[in-house]
């Protein structure tokens, strides 16, 4: 927490800095001239990476492979979109470091040793934990049903099959007509 907050302190004044030696070398309007144009690039060229880079995600995701890597590389071009629009050299020189290829997979490989990705690798219905038993099993019967009731295993379709309540959300309000 102390180093973002130092992050967030020393960035701006280097960035003030040195927008101030390069205005007075080359001329304020130059130096704004180069902050615009850099953005500009910066943005055009996030566009045409993170467009290659979501094609490479769909193209594994496709193969039915999990695109971790791209999902990372995704987040780098995003910081490095963040850092190309803000205004400064030095923001600027490590937001085109995010979007250069070669440097942005190296962030993302130095990223994904850092954290562990956990993927499960198993398949789970849309319904699973809205209320719902996983496919196959039967719903659990009441403590008070008899031994071997057949009621609560039977489809759940039947209709002499009691109704029972499911825990989950309960969403409560009232149903207004204007008209």
């Amino acid at each position: 927490m102390r180093f973002l907050f130092l992050l967030f302190i020393i960035v701006p004044i280097i960035e003030i800095t040195l927008l101030i030696q390069v205005g007075q070398a080359i001329g304020a309007w130059y130096t704004v001239g180069l902050v615009v144009m850099s953005a500009f690039v910066g943005v055009n060229m996030l566009r045409y990476q993170g467009l290659s880079t979501l094609a490479r995600a769909q193209q594994r995701a496709n193969q039915g492979e999990i695109p971790g890597s791209e999902m990372v590389e995704g987040i780098v071009l995003a910081v490095g979109g963040a850092l190309l629009v803000t205004p400064g050299f030095v923001t600027d020189v490590i937001g085109f470091c995010c979007l250069i290829p070669y440097t942005r997979q190296g962030l993302a490989k130095a990223m994904i040793s850092r954290f562990t990705v956990v993927a499960m690798h198993h398949q789970q219905s849309p319904f699973m934990g809205a209320g719902f038993p996983p496919s196959g099993s039967q719903p659990d019967s009441p403590p008070d049903a008899p031994e071997g009731d057949t009621k609560y295993s039977d489809s759940p379709f039947k209709k002499d099959k009691p109704s029972r309540p499911q825990s989950g959300d309960v969403i409560d309000g009232e149903y207004h007509h204007k008209d």
